[in-house]
C-alpha cells in the first residue's frame, strides 16, 4: 500500500524554476526510464534547466507546483503547466518518482485544467509520454493518435496524442 503524503499546491514563479527543473529531471529519470531506453531518457532530460521555465513563463505559460517535505525541508514534488499553442490549450504534468500514485499529479492536473478553463478552453490537448498515458486516461483524456516527439538531439520519442473535452461553460437558450 502506498502511503499518502502531505503537500500543497501553489502558482509557481521565477524563484521556483530550479526546483521545477529538479522535479522534472527526477520524473524523467525515475518514471520515464521505465518506458524508454537510456539514450532517449538522456536526451529527454539533457536540456532541462531553470532557463527552460523562465522562457516558458515569459511566453505566458502558467506553472503550478506541489510542495511537500523531505527530511524536514520543503521540496517541489512536481509541477503542472497550462499554455496556449497555435490556438490549442495544452497542459503538462510531471511528478518525482517518490510522489507518483499519491494524488500529487492529479491535484496538479486539476490546477492546470482550471487555468485552461479560466482561459476559455473547450478542450485540452497533450502529447503524452508512454509513461503518462494511463495517468491522463484516469483524468478524462482520450487517445486521438500515436506518433513521435522529436527531441533536441533529433532522436525520436514515441508519444500518444490525447484530448480531453471540457464541459461547455456557455448557457444554452431554449427556443
Amino acid at each position: 500500500m502506498v502511503r499518502a503524503i502531505d503537500f500543497e499546491i501553489r502558482c509557481a514563479g521565477l524563484a521556483d524554476v530550479q526546483e521545477i527543473a529538479a522535479a522534472h529531471l527526477d520524473s524523467i529519470r525515475s518514471i520515464g526510464a521505465l518506458y524508454y531506453p537510456a539514450e532517449v531518457v538522456s536526451d529527454w532530460g539533457a536540456r532541462v534547466n531553470g532557463d527552460l521555465y523562465v522562457e516558458a513563463m515569459a511566453r505566458g505559460e502558467v506553472f503550478f507546483i506541489a510542495i511537500g517535505e523531505r527530511g524536514g525541508q520543503p521540496e517541489v514534488l512536481g509541477f503542472s503547466s497550462h499554455r496556449i499553442d497555435e490556438a490549442q490549450h495544452r497542459v503538462a504534468v510531471y511528478v518525482r518518482g517518490e510522489a507518483a500514485r499519491r494524488g500529487v499529479g492529479s491535484a496538479l492536473f486539476r490546477s492546470a485544467e482550471a487555468a485552461a478553463i479560466a482561459a476559455g478552453a473547450t478542450s485540452i490537448h497533450i502529447d503524452a509520454s508512454l509513461a503518462a498515458v494511463e495517468f491522463y486516461k484516469a483524468n478524462g483524456f482520450e487517445e486521438v493518435g500515436r506518433g513521435k516527439h522529436r527531441l533536441w538531439s533529433g532522436r525520436s520519442m514515441a508519444c500518444v496524442f490525447m484530448r480531453k473535452k471540457l464541459a461547455s461553460t456557455g448557457r444554452s437558450v431554449a427556443v
